[in-house]
């Protein structure tokens, strides 16, 4: 259903008070320790103190002044955050009364919301099969609330999905280092497993990955409510299912398991931190855990 623009703002808003909030309470500071900046550089010079690493002298000082001083270095804070956002049709699914989709939209959200609170410039990346829509990377809050808003409004040109894609494409166009959330149900073909290995392992040597899956508990088991048609939201096809029997709803389970373990596995060997973020979940306690493991 189309939305009008005064119903995207009112949402923008609503949005903006909660993330913002939780942001400014929780994650700003979790953010700084969890993502830090670039390196070190040179800040002042200081007389030299018991205990001060000797290799930090500044000689040059030292000998105008007879006495010894150091060099004090602090961290370059400024970073770049990239959001790579799954818009393919499977992020409209939701047993509950959050789809994917609003679930992405709210943690996409206070993720740039920490990070503006950090100074740190906030770029986007929406992909289905093909790259979408990219958002070149800035501060500012009016910034912010424009990717929400696209979140909220975008309509993809395709249902389908490649994360392989997306990730080439932050390779590509980002030559620093930047910190790159994936936020997708990573249901991706089986086809195109080996190509995301690829591209995640050559991402993953220039950019700080973070994997955000965001699942729903009724893909991993069926409901037992008879025969039902199943549609796949990326491609149309249906099936019908008879999920009263055990053996059905059995195999339907272990086939979601085996997905999730290649899944998991995949990411592991990328060594890319990754948060498991259900839509009738508490994503505050997710990230929190996410943020204190790094």
């Amino acid at each position: 259903m189309q939305q009008s623009e005064n119903d995207i703002l009112r949402r923008v808003r609503k949005i903006e008070i909660k993330t913002r909030g939780l942001s400014n309470e929780i994650f700003a500071g979790k953010y700084h320790t969890a993502f830090r900046g670039r390196g070190m550089s040179f800040s002042e010079v200081r007389e030299y103190r018991a205990g001060d690493d000797v290799r930090d002298i500044d000689w040059n000082v030292t000998a105008r002044s007879s006495k010894p001083h150091i060099k004090i270095y602090e961290e370059e804070r400024e970073l770049t955050m990239m959001l790579l956002i799954d818009v393919s049709g499977s992020r409209l699914f939701g047993s509950t009364e959050r789809t994917k989709k609003n679930l992405i939209t709210e943690i996409a959200a206070v993720l740039a919301f920490s990070a503006a609170q950090n100074n740190d410039k906030v770029g986007c990346i929406f992909f289905s099969d093909r790259i979408e829509k990219f958002i070149p990377a800035a501060k500012g809050r009016s910034h912010i609330l424009m990717i929400i808003r696209e979140l909220i409004k975008f309509e993809p040109e395709s249902r389908r999905t490649s994360i392989s894609e997306a990730v080439r494409f932050l390779t590509n166009v980002n030559k620093k280092r930047c910190t790159t959330f994936i936020l997708s149900d990573f249901l991706s073909p089986k086809s195109e497993q080996a190509q995301l290995e690829d591209a995640l392992k050559i991402a993953g040597s220039k950019h700080d990955l973070v994997g955000i899956r965001v699942v729903d508990r009724r893909e991993a088991e069926l409901p037992d409510v008879g025969i039902v048609e199943l549609q796949d939201a990326e491609t149309d096809k249906k099936v019908w299912v008879d999920t009263s029997s055990r053996r059905v709803r059995e195999h339907y389970a272990e086939q979601w398991r085996e997905r999730e373990r290649q899944t998991v596995e995949m990411l592991r060997k990328g060594r890319i931190d990754t948060a498991t973020i259900s839509t009738d979940g508490d994503y505050v306690v997710e990230l929190i855990k996410l943020f204190k493991q790094r």
